[in-house]
C-alpha cells in the first residue's frame, strides 16, 4: 500500500488548501464512467504527446526525440527566418510592455477596446522588467545584424546568446506548448500526476502533477517545463511554494543538452553514467533544499481559486484506476484536440514575446561579464584547495568552472576540455545539476513568476546552496565511477 503524506504550511497567512481535504481511498472516490469519446480524446492526446516528446528515433547519426528533431530542423534549416521571427517577438515584447505600463500609469490612454484587443494587462510588469524588455528590444537588432564591438557580438558572447539561446527558446516554447497543452487540457496531467503522488509529495513536498513539469524539461527544455508550471499555477493547481520548488529544483536541462556536454568533454561513451548521476544529484539536492530556507519559507498561497490534489491512499492498482478516472473526467470537460493545439500555440507565442527580451538583456550581461572580466577567477580562488582536497585533479581549472555556470550552463564544459578525465566528469555532472543560470532560465523564472515573486537574490542564494551540496556529492560519484574502472 502507498500512503501519501499530506504536507501543510506552518506559520503562513494562507494555509495549504490540501490541509482541509480528507485523505481518500478508492472506495471514497466517485470514479468516472468510462465513455468512448472522452477516453479516445485522452488516449489520442496522451499518445501524440508521448510520441512527440518521449519516443527515441534515429536522426543524423544519433538517437533523439521528434521534438528535438523539429526544433533543430527549423533553427538549422531556416536560420535567417528564425532570426527575423525572434527579432519580431522581442521588439513586440518591448513595445507591448511599454504601452501597457504607460497606460497603467495614466501617461497615455489606449481606450478599453484597444487595451482588450492588445491584452495590455498581460504585458504589465515591474519597472525593472520593463527596463529589461526594452533593453532587449534595443539589443536584438544589434545581435541580429551582427554589428558592434567584438566583446558584445562575438561568438562567445552575443553570438552564443543569440544563436544558441534566443533562437532555440523562441522556437521551443510555441512548439512545445502545442503538444504539452494536450497533456494539460485533456487528462495527461491528471494521469501522470496521480501516478507520481507517492514519490513527489513525500520526497519533495510538491504535488504529483509536478512530475509532468520535470518530464517536459528532461525531454524537451526547461522553457517547456516552465510553460507547464505557469499554466498549472494560473489554474490554481499549484501554490506559490509549489512553483518556487518546481522552478528552482526541477526546471532541468534536457537529455539532449546532457549529450552535448558529454560530447564536448569527450565523455559521450559515459553518457548513461552521466545522466544517471545527474538524476541522483537532482533528487538529493531537491530533497534537502525543499526543507530549508528560502524554499521552506515561501508562502503556501494561490493566485487563483485553489484546486489542489486530493490526498489519496491505496494500492498501485488503485492509483492507476484513480488516475485514469481523473484523466477521463478532465478530457470530458476539455475542448477538442485541435482547440487545445491552437490554444497551446497562442499561449506559447505570447509567453515567448513576454520573456525573450529579458533573457537577452540579462543573459548577454552575464555572459559578457564571464567572458571579459576576471570576476569568476577571483571569486573561485578559495575553492582551489577545496577541490584539491576532494581529490579532483586540475583544481585550478575546475574551481572557476564550478561557479561560472551561474552565467551560462555550457561555459564550465568549455573551461575544462583539456583537463584530466576525472575533472571533466566532475564538471559534466556538476554543471548540468546546478540548474540556475542567468543567460536564460534565471531571467525566465523572474519574469514569468514575478507575482510570486522569484527574485535575483533568491536565485543566487539557491545556486550557492546547490553548489555546496553538489560539490562533495559529485566528487564522491566521480571517485566511485573511477573505482569501477570507467574513468
Amino acid at each position: 500500500m502507498f500512503d501519501e503524506r499530506v504536507w501543510s504550511s506552518e506559520g503562513e497567512t494562507t494555509e495549504s488548501a490540501e490541509t482541509a481535504l480528507k485523505t481518500k481511498t478508492i472506495g471514497d472516490v466517485d470514479l468516472s464512467v468510462i465513455q468512448r469519446r472522452p477516453v479516445a480524446k485522452f488516449l489520442l492526446a496522451f499518445l501524440v504527446g508521448f510520441v512527440f516528446f518521449l519516443v527515441p528515433v534515429p536522426w543524423d547519426g544519433q538517437v533523439t526525440v521528434p521534438f528535438d528533431i523539429v526544433v533543430s530542423w527549423i533553427t538549422e534549416s531556416f536560420p535567417s527566418a528564425a532570426g527575423v521571427y525572434a527579432l519580431a517577438l522581442i521588439i513586440a515584447g518591448g513595445i507591448l510592455t511599454t504601452l501597457a505600463e504607460l497606460d497603467k500609469r495614466g501617461l497615455v490612454s489606449m481606450g478599453d477596446a484597444v487595451a482588450d484587443r492588445l491584452a495590455l494587462s498581460y504585458w504589465e510588469t515591474s519597472i525593472p522588467f520593463w527596463f529589461f524588455r526594452v533593453v532587449g528590444a534595443a539589443l536584438a537588432p544589434v545581435l541580429f545584424l551582427d554589428v558592434g564591438p567584438a566583446w558584445l557580438v562575438g561568438p562567445a558572447t552575443g553570438g552564443l546568446v543569440w544563436g544558441t539561446l534566443i533562437l532555440s527558446v523562441a522556437v521551443i516554447i510555441p512548439i512545445g506548448a502545442v503538444f504539452i497543452n494536450l497533456f494539460v487540457e485533456l487528462g495527461g496531467l491528471e494521469f501522470v500526476g496521480t501516478l507520481s503522488r507517492p514519490i513527489m509529495r513525500p520526497l519533495f513536498k510538491i504535488p504529483g502533477r509536478a512530475a509532468l513539469d520535470s518530464v517536459a524539461s528532461w525531454v524537451g527544455s526547461y522553457s517547456v517545463g516552465l510553460y507547464v508550471t505557469r499554466n498549472v499555477f494560473d489554474r490554481g493547481e499549484y501554490s506559490k511554494r509549489d512553483v518556487f520548488v518546481i522552478c528552482t529544483c526541477f526546471a532541468t536541462v534536457s537529455i539532449g543538452f546532457v549529450g552535448v556536454v558529454a560530447s564536448t568533454l569527450d565523455l559521450l561513451d559515459l553518457f548513461p553514467v552521466i545522466f544517471l548521476a545527474y538524476l541522483v544529484c537532482i533528487a538529493i539536492s531537491a530533497f534537502i533544499l525543499v526543507r530549508i530556507p528560502p524554499l521552506s519559507n515561501v508562502p503556501d498561497a494561490y493566485i487563483a481559486t485553489p484546486n489542489p490534489e486530493t490526498p489519496f491512499h491505496g494500492s498501485p492498482g488503485d492509483y492507476v484506476r484513480f488516475g485514469l478516472s481523473e484523466a477521463v473526467e478532465k478530457a470530458e470537460e476539455g475542448g477538442s484536440i485541435v482547440g487545445a493545439l491552437v490554444r497551446g500555440f497562442v499561449d506559447g507565442l505570447k509567453l515567448a514575446v513576454l520573456i525573450l527580451g529579458t533573457i537577452l538583456s540579462i543573459g548577454l550581461a552575464a555572459v559578457v561579464i564571464a567572458e571579459n572580466t576576471p570576476v569568476f577567477d577571483i571569486i573561485s580562488t578559495p575553492l582551489v584547495p577545496i577541490i584539491d582536497l576532494l581529490g579532483i585533479p586540475d583544481a585550478d581549472l575546475v574551481a572557476p568552472a564550478t561557479i561560472i555556470g551561474i552565467t551560462e550552463m555550457f561555459i564550465p564544459a568549455l573551461l575544462v576540455t583539456e583537463a584530466a578525465a576525472k575533472a571533466r566528469f566532475f564538471i559534466a555532472v556538476l554543471s548540468i545539476s546546478q540548474l540556475i543560470f542567468f543567460s536564460a532560465v534565471g531571467p525566465m523564472m523572474m519574469d514569468m513568476f514575478s507575482d510570486i515573486p522569484i527574485r535575483f537574490r533568491d536565485l543566487v542564494t539557491l545556486f550557492v546552496m546547490r553548489t555546496i551540496i553538489l560539490v562533495p556529492l559529485v566528487a564522491a560519484i566521480t571517485h566511485l565511477v573511477a573505482a569501477l574502472g570507467l574513468l
